[in-house]
């Protein structure tokens, strides 16, 4: 018979006592601060203190529930497929135990990060463990999946939490199953528990009450100290933006300037990160005149800004400031996400005010939807009973949807990663997480005004108003097909925010020249992703058919960055070269150096 391998050393006996009482303190002391903390909050009526929609997936469930009863043959099939699987793994498992090699019945997917230590595979019992986690999370998720005659959207909200439900019962969440956390708890003496109660001691206090878990170092970084570094001067400033303009680093730019409106549910930034990883950085370098706006940080005071707000204080104010900055009327411009949405509305409100209101001639789209009818996993979180329950808790914190609601809703689209191994390496390793720019702008979240974020979620998401033709946005009802500018799409293969089937069907609602393509990886690492890094890939395909599916079996794929080809079919349109132009040498003073003052805003 095999003998199990050892994957940690037994403790020293006094020590670790020591330590497991420490952590029988510190434990008290942890759930004493968390009830003070509660008072408050379990004060609440039940659906402002709902942070994971438990009371809207209940009609969900319910209905799951009575499809599969008026179906027994449903279920009793289902299990009668997962038995034969669990006796397989049985088999494998003796055999194992036997010294034989045996193929593993099941495995994790290849993205899944949970089962990477080798004591998952080379430990018999723990990788019996993992195997029937995984035999019964795919059954589970399979099953539910499978149910027909559900209402889709209690479908998909069925599937998502279960999916949640499924990701908390993982054994590599737990001390006892997790072969790694054992080997730290025997290898310190307990330390780590100590170290990791100590951690969430901290991060209920920094959330005062709430788990704000710590994705990163949040001291490695500032902004404007070792991110968003381009050069540049912030040249305008109103309540809702910050207008920067970049410094040149060419002789000579294209005519027409590049004008980035990205999403303001996060900070701009992550178009500039790093030297190394900064979108804008490297489009200076190409020779565009670049101007980024940086969106306020609602409080307060902003809290009765619109939709139509942001068109006319964003878009239009940049525009106008543009043209004094420089001279030119006409602009390319850029729309990231949300941002992309509020470009595809602009768009159209110009077109339905005339050609001479046209002053965009050449759009881009990163990870940006205009018909949300398969708009991803956020449309589980929005229904009218949520939007009303949302209302409410906007209005108890004075108009505006604190930027902690949006990040645990962002967290919850992909728990493995941004929550559960976040639980394991702070919580149960004890460890500090690694310093990583990325996640740290994760965090840096912003507030939304309350009438704003309601006309976006009731006119996009629910209602579909903007793909309809039945918005109605500065006195305009807009019609998409009115936009006839030429258009580049881009989308990425895993975007679960702004998956590639809904970015496609821009293709069908704007009448003018079409760019599509598909990147490698997802929301964000799709967009971020420059020619340096030699990462992942992107399709490309010349025809746009009715199907998106039909558009991937045509398309052609290439490696690395899509930004190259962004820039062949950018350049193209951005007019002949002019003289580098100086931010401050037009007719709006400098008023700072950028990164500016807006964007050092923190959210609640």
């Amino acid at each position: 018979m095999e003998q199990e391998k050892p994957v940690f050393s037994p403790p020293d006996p006094a020590l670790f006592a020591k330590n497991m009482l420490a952590v029988t303190e510190r434990g008290a002391k942890l759930i004493q601060s968390f009830l003070r903390q509660q008072v408050h909050r379990l004060s609440q009526p039940p659906e402002l203190g709902d942070p994971f929609q438990i009371k809207a997936a209940a009609p969900a469930f319910l209905e799951l529930a009575r499809q599969m009863l008026g179906n027994p043959g449903y279920f009793l099939e289902a299990q009668r497929q997962l038995w034969p699987a669990y006796l397989d793994l049985w088999q494998t498992t003796l055999r194992r135990m036997l010294g034989e090699e045996a193929r593993p019945v099941v495995k994790p997917d290849p993205a899944d990060k949970r089962f990477r230590a080798k004591e998952w595979s080379e430990g018999v019992i723990f990788d019996f463990i993992k195997q029937s986690y995984l035999l019964s999370a795919n059954w589970l998720m399979q099953t539910v999946t499978g149910v027909e005659g559900m209402d889709p959207a209690n479908a998909r909200k069925a599937a998502f939490y279960t999916r949640q439900f499924a990701d908390a019962l993982s054994p590599s969440n737990f001390v006892l199953t997790n072969p790694e956390i054992l080997r730290a708890t025997f290898a310190s003496n307990g330390e780590n528990l100590m170290r990791g109660l100590e951690n969430l001691l901290e991060d209920l206090e920094r959330g005062q009450g709430r788990l704000a878990i710590r994705m990163t170092n949040l001291e490695a970084f500032e902004v404007g100290r070792n991110i968003a570094l381009t050069p540049g001067k912030v040249i305008f400033r109103n309540d809702l933006i910050e207008l920067i303009q970049y410094t040149p680093t060419t002789d000579t730019v294209y005519q027409r300037p590049l004008l980035i409106f990205p999403p303001w549910i996060n900070k701009y930034y992550i178009l500039d990160l790093t030297a190394e990883k900064s979108f804008i950085r490297w489009a200076v370098a190409q020779g565009y005149t670049v101007f980024t706006v940086s969106w306020a940080n609602p409080d307060a005071k902003l809290a009765g800004k619109t939709f139509e707000s942001y068109l006319m204080e964003g878009v239009y104010a940049a525009l106008d400031a543009v043209e004094q900055a420089t001279g030119e009327r006409e602009v390319n411009a850029i729309g990231y996400c949300i941002g992309g949405t509020l470009l595809t509305a602009a768009l159209a409100h110009m077109a339905a005010r005339g050609k001479r209101m046209q002053r965009i001639k050449a759009a881009t789209f990163f990870a940006a939807q205009a018909d949300f009818s398969e708009a991803g996993e956020l449309k589980v979180f929005i229904d009218e009973e949520q939007i009303g329950a949302l209302e409410k808790k906007m209005d108890a914190a004075g108009g505006l949807l604190e930027s902690s609601e949006m990040a645990n809703t962002f967290n919850m689209l992909r728990s493995n990663d941004l929550i559960w191994s976040f639980v394991v390496n702070n919580y149960l390793l004890g460890k500090e997480p690694a310093p990583f720019d990325l996640l740290y702008w994760n965090t840096d979240q912003t507030n939304m005004p309350k009438e704003m974020h309601l006309f976006y979620l009731r006119e996009c998401y629910l209602h579909n108003n903007l793909a309809k033709g039945a918005m109605v946005l500065g006195g305009e009802k807009l019609d998409l097909s009115k936009i006839t500018i030429p258009v580049y799409l881009q989308s990425s293969i895993e975007d679960h925010i702004a998956p590639y089937r809904s970015v496609y069907k821009s293709t069908k609602l704007l009448s003018g020249e079409k760019r599509f393509i598909i990147a490698g990886s997802g929301h964000i690492a799709g967009v971020i992703n420059p020619p340096s890094a030699n990462k992942y890939q992107y399709w490309t395909n010349d025809a746009l058919p009715d199907d998106v599916e039909e558009w991937r079996s045509g398309a052609t794929e290439h490696p690395g960055s899509w930004w190259p080809d962004w820039h062949e079919w950018h350049s193209a349109r951005s007019g002949k070269k002019v003289p580098a132009r100086i931010p401050g040498a037009g007719k709006l003073p400098v008023l700072e150096d950028a990164p500016g003052s807006y964007v050092k805003v923190k959210g609640r």
